[in-house]
């Protein structure tokens, strides 16, 4: 088995736009050729666009997007940008009088980094598309959905850290699966591999950590505010043959790689959210896929936290002791 970059996967290619002085940007994964899909939403808070014609039931098989937003709610505009540039290539399902692409997405909220009044719009998620596949472009860190991204927020922004977008890829034989997520979380981010706290929030010295969950458990029972702006967003893909309802267990078991990764996960201030994607060109054991989705997933939310970079008066994780 061997590491690959996430925009080597057959049949994708990914493109980010941001605005830096805004604090803000998107992320998008196009799969023109068309990808199964399936999604696992996990956390209370979540901000999502088209997540339901991913049942199995359903009518529509295949997706030719994915978008990954900050901006809150708003973000989810980017969208509209997706989708005006596969129509313009006569990508998307075919409804006779045009072709209507199929853009699924999720959103995250970076409001309170930047100019809160500027957020992901439909140029923003055109630029998106155009930057795809671009040779050379920077693939994690402050970019894209990551831009305005941050952890441990339990204690206040005051006390949180700067995190960002992160991708990992991993091939076995011609079986292709990668991660790419943007980490948002209230919480700690925890390196699984070597135990280490990478990230959260930080102690009154500004250059150590204290734990997240000792802290929600000693504020308990009395009455708390919790800072209300999480959610990390994800998506796995791979170029195995699977179904709808087999890209919607990937995304389960995916979520392994959350719950590995960020202390706590999946709780009702976090909208965690992670879709799957499926080029189908190879077959494969899910059991198999879904180890590796869960692998790749948490070490792309290591990533992300390693790659950021201080901002926005966020320290970084390279700027702890």
């Amino acid at each position: 088995m061997q590491r690959i970059d996430f925009s080597g996967i057959k049949g994708i290619k990914v493109g980010h736009a941001q605005n830096r002085e805004a604090g803000t940007g998107c992320s998008v994964v196009l799969c023109e050729g068309g990808a199964a899909a399936g999604v696992d939403v996990r956390g209370g808070a979540p901000g999502t666009r088209e997540t339901d014609l991913l049942r199995p039931g359903n009518m529509v098989e295949k997706i030719h997007a994915l978008v990954l937003a900050g901006g809150s709610a708003f973000g989810l505009d980017a969208s509209g940008g997706v989708m005006q540039f596969l129509e313009e290539r006569q990508v998307g399902f075919d409804v006779r009088v045009t072709r209507v692409p199929i853009v699924c997405g999720a959103v995250l909220f970076d409001l309170v980094v930047g100019d809160p009044m500027i957020r992901p719009d439909k140029e923003m998620g055109y630029s998106a598309c155009v930057n795809a596949g671009e040779r050379g472009a920077q693939l994690e860190g402050c970019v894209g959905a990551g831009t305005g991204a941050s952890v441990g927020k339990i204690l206040g922004m005051e006390r949180a850290m700067k995190s960002g977008i992160g991708a990992f890829a991993l091939q076995k034989g011609d079986l292709q699966v990668g991660a790419l997520v943007a980490v948002n979380c209230l919480g700690d981010v925890i390196d699984p591999f070597t135990c280490n706290k990478l990230a959260g929030p930080l102690d009154e010295s500004g250059y150590s950590l204290r734990d997240t969950e000792e802290i929600l458990i000693d504020m308990h029972p009395g009455s708390r505010d919790i800072f209300r702006g999480n959610t990390s967003i994800g998506a796995v893909v791979t170029n195995a043959v699977l179904s709808k309802a087999q890209a919607e267990k990937l995304a389960s078991m995916s979520h392994d790689g959350y719950a590995r990764t960020m202390r706590p996960a999946h709780t009702m201030v976090d909208g965690d959210t992670i879709f799957a994607l499926s080029t189908g060109e190879v077959e494969a054991d899910l059991n198999v896929v879904g180890l590796l989705g869960a692998r790749v997933m948490e070490r792309a939310v290591v990533e992300a936290v390693k790659t950021a970079r201080t901002m926005y008066g966020l320290k970084a994780a390279s700027d702890l002791k």
